[in-house]
Order: structure tokens, then sequence, then C-alpha cells
């Protein structure tokens, strides 16, 4: 699918609202079914989305996120009981709902858990939600195939324990077009609601309809996800507490909340995960401001960074006292079949990183591709570390340390930055939500940082101290940063097959525009 841009600024034409069309063809009765929950739950979400905007400014006014006194959440006693069916859960398989050759694979893969994704993965296009909705039910019901070109045969999913989690779009991305044109609601609400409307617990289910909350920034923001479980369920006619969550820590304020988070939403919750990339572009938008935070080059940063370590074993301290699971994040470096050395380069990498999660008690972790299944499943104890906590592990630790002394930051990283936005974007334009690119599995959260990342080079001036590869410094002004732009897309441009044709290098084009729009606008929320 092609991204109609017409008539949209450059920035705006990369963050386009999904918008249903006229008259969109829903299931019988779905309108009805919406509606209220529309009128109690949009107004709530777009209060939330002011409060975030509040919360950043403050941050860069100096104010910035910090621990919450001890509260009910922190000081008494109380536990979840984490049911049979996520025990486990040292490996869980992510990727775009709409691939349905990925999701069969995924869930062959042996993986205990498969998250299926109608967010960062996946192109916010309407006929790809559709496709990714459609493709949940039928892997939900076991029926989801694909036709296998190598082997001339229609593949399906195999009779599995693995757990399947649901991660709707987050409470940040509104729909339009449901009700007609002009009205707005909670992309949020209208994914968990469509869905939930589909399932028939008792022949779709082998276990609790379960989500992925992505985005949150609050400890707030868990009751919006608790009131809707709650009446989704009342309405389905469920225990008020069938309908399961894990919520995935993204946001710099919300590590600070986390227990608290954990509380407002201890009948449904199963698991915190450290989204470690969308974090990492979350931790510079809110010190944007701040000089000292200036990143080096993605790649230079080593995967135990103190402002991840910090965080990585606070996680597991605050799940495993209240009884659920702590998750790790995904390893971008992507395994290759065709290239030896980079498959092992990427598995090795793979097995450090899991390796490092386990020994700070994480429970498993994400990866993308059923080659790394096997490996991040072996760096994990069997079923869980529920029961283990480090002694002296401290309850309220710097989760903003200084990045002082790590990585370096160079000319050349600015580059691989703007190549991996514009290639990036240009997927998305193209309908892609996530592209391999240099070996790396990229989706939104690459792009934020790497936009991030030159945002504040940029900002900064002469104290970001960028140099080439002979040690001179380079200023980051607008017009370097347009110059380099340039020259990468010409770069990208030259690379093409000589067949390729003259509307897809224009697709290109338009994706450097966009991109670069996005930085100088200052655009950086995750839509």
């Amino acid at each position: 699918m092609i991204a109609d841009v017409t008539g949209l600024s450059p920035a705006r034409a990369g963050m386009q609202m999904n918008r249903a069309p006229e008259n969109a063809p829903l299931p019988e009765g779905f309108r009805d079914f919406l509606q209220p929950l529309h009128r109690r739950f949009t107004p709530l979400q777009q209060e939330f989305i002011e409060k975030r905007q509040q919360v950043l400014q403050a941050a860069h006014a100096g104010r910035k996120p910090q621990h919450r006194l001890p509260s009910e959440a922190t000081k008494t006693n109380w536990r979840i009981e984490l049911p049979d069916f996520v025990q486990d859960q040292r490996n869980q398989m992510t990727g775009p709902a709409d691939d349905a050759e990925l999701v069969v694979k995924m869930l062959n893969s042996g993986a205990p858990g498969v998250m299926l994704d109608l967010e960062d993965s996946m192109a916010n296009f309407w006929d790809h939600l559709e496709l990714g909705i459609q493709n949940i039910l039928a892997a939900l019901r076991g029926e989801l195939t694909y036709f296998d070109k190598k082997r001339n045969q229609v593949a399906g999913i195999k009779p599995t324990k693995t757990a399947i989690l649901l991660r709707a779009r987050g409470l940040h991305i509104s729909q339009a077009g449901i009700f007609g044109d002009d009205d707005i609601m909670s992309a949020s609400l209208y994914d968990v609601a469509r869905l939930v409307f589909h399932v028939d617990a008792e022949r779709d289910l082998k276990h609790p309809l379960t989500f992925y909350i992505p985005k949150s920034e609050s400890a707030e923001e868990a009751l919006w996800w608790r009131d809707l479980f709650q009446e989704l369920a009342r309405l389905k006619g469920w225990e008020y507490d069938a309908i399961k969550c894990m919520a995935l820590v993204e946001s710099h304020p919300l590590a600070f909340q986390l227990e608290e988070f954990v509380y407002n939403l201890r009948d449904h919750l199963l698991a915190l995960n450290l989204g470690r990339w969308d974090y990492m572009a979350s931790l510079i938008h809110f010190n944007l401001a701040d000089p000292e935070w200036i990143l080096p080059d993605r790649n230079t940063i080593p995967h135990d960074v103190p402002f991840f370590q910090n965080l990585r074993e606070l996680i597991p301290e605050i799940c495993h006292k209240r009884g659920i699971l702590a998750i790790g994040g995904m390893t971008a470096l992507y395994p290759s079949r065709e290239d030896p050395e980079l498959n092992a380069r990427a598995l090795t990498v793979l097995a450090k990183d899991k390796k490092n999660e386990a020994d700070c008690l994480m429970d498993g972790a994400w990866t993308g591709h059923p080659d790394q299944n096997q490996i991040a499943v072996d760096q994990f104890p069997y079923p869980n570390q529920l029961e283990r906590r480090k002694p002296g592990q401290d309850r309220y630790p710097d989760l903003r340390p200084v990045p002082a002394g790590v990585g370096s930051k160079t000319l050349n990283g600015t580059r691989a930055a703007i190549r991996t936005v514009i290639r990036y974007r240009n997927g998305v334009l193209n309908g892609k939500g996530a592209s391999l690119l240099d070996g790396y599995m990229e989706d939104l959260a690459t792009d934020r940082i790497y936009r991030l990342m030159i945002a504040q080079r940029m900002r900064h001036g002469s104290a970001a101290e960028i140099v080439d590869g002979d040690g001179k410094p380079f200023e980051h002004t607008p017009q370097l940063i347009s110059q380099l732009f340039d020259e990468e897309l010409g770069k990208i441009l030259a690379a093409l097959a000589a067949e390729t044709p003259e509307e897809a290098k224009e697709k290109y084009r338009q994706a450097r525009r966009i991109s670069e729009a996005m930085i100088t606008q200052g655009e950086f929320d995750p839509i």
C-alpha cells in the first residue's frame, strides 16, 4: 500500500492519522457496541495526551521526572498470582500482525510467547490495521495460513502451548473516521474493542485474552486500561478480570512510577517489559534541552550502559516483589541465512545480551526471528526467576545517569542515522512498519532515536563535539544536516538497480523531505 500524503506538510505527511474510509464495512453491531465506550473512554485518552505534553514541557524547563513518595502501592503487602499459561515466557517472538507468513512462522517457532503487533512494527494505515485484526482473529482460532512458495503448499499453525499476546496501538494514537469524517477516537479503544467484540472465549481461546500495553507514561493511565478491560468483560458476560495484559516500559516518566502502575492494574497485569529502544528515544526526548545528554552513535552504546542497566535491575525487583514476570528487550541485530559472518555475529550478540538480562533476573526477553528463539530461551532459567531478588537492590536508583565516556560521537554516526531514517520512512510510505537495514531490524523506535540524536547534535552545536574520521570537529548546523541528507539520499538512489521505476525513486525523495522536516519542526512523539 502507498500512503496518501496529498495536501499534508512534509513532516505531517510522515505522521498522518489512520483514517477509516467512508462507510467502512465494519462488522454488524460493532458500531453500536463501540459508541458508548467511545463516549466514555476517548475524552480521558485525549486528556492523557495533553498531560503528557505538559510533563514533557516541564522536563525541558528543568523539572524532570522523579520517583514518587511512598504510597499504598509501595508500602502495603499485595501480590499477583501468575497463571499457568505464562509461567514460562523465556522468549517472546514479536512481529507485525499484517504479515500472515511471519505470524504463522512465529507461532510454529517453539517460542513460549508470541506478540502479534498492531503498533510500531506495522504501518498505521487502515488496510494494514484491518488485515492485522483479521490475522489475529484467525491466529487465535488456529486457522491462519499462508502459501509457502518454496514448498508450493499452504502452511498453517501447528498445535502448540505458545501464549499469544496482542499489542494494540497506544494511548498516544487516535483513530479517525469510525463515526464520521470529523470524529476522533482512541486507537487503543478501537483495537481492543474490535478484537474483544469478535472473540468467543470458549471457542477461540486456549488461554485468557491477553494484550500488550505500549507507550504508557504514568501510573494513572493504568486505570484507563483497567476500566476498559473490566467494562469489556462486563459487556461480554465474562468475569471482571478475564482480560489479562502485559505492559511495556517505554517512557522515561513511567520508569519512576512502575510499582504504582502495577498496583493500578493488579487484577490484569502479568508482566512488565523493558522496551529499551523506545525507552532510549523517550530518555533523549525528555533530556533534549540538557547538553550533558548528547548520546553517542547508537551502535557504539553498550548493552549494559548504566541508564539501561539501572532500570533493567529495578524492573525485576518490582515485578518479583509483586509476583509478575520481568521481560527484557529486543536485540536489534538480525541473523541472516545468506551471510554466515553476520549470522554468527548476530547470534553471539544475542546470547550475550540475553545472558546479561538473565543475570539482572529478567524472566525472558524479545526476539524477532525464529533462529533466535532457542538461543534466547537457553539464557534464562526454566520456567522463570520469580522467587529471586537481588540482595541490597536499590529501590530508588538513578534512572538518569549521564552517558559520559560512553561510545563515540562521529560524523559517520550522523550519516548512518540519516541514511536509516530515510530508508525507514520510505518503508512506511510503502506500507512497512519495520525494515531490515544494515543487519538491524528497525522500526519506529529506531527512527525516533535517530531523529532525536540528530536534533540533539543540532541543538547543542559545538558542545556536541562530533568529529570525522580524522578527529576534525563538525558543528551540526541546519545547513550541514541538509547537506548530509542530500548526500545520503544520493548514495541511496545511486545504489538502486538500473531498472528501478522513477516512482520508487520519488518515494525515497519524499521520505528524505519528510524525515528532515520532522527533525527541524521538532516532531518526535511516537506516532
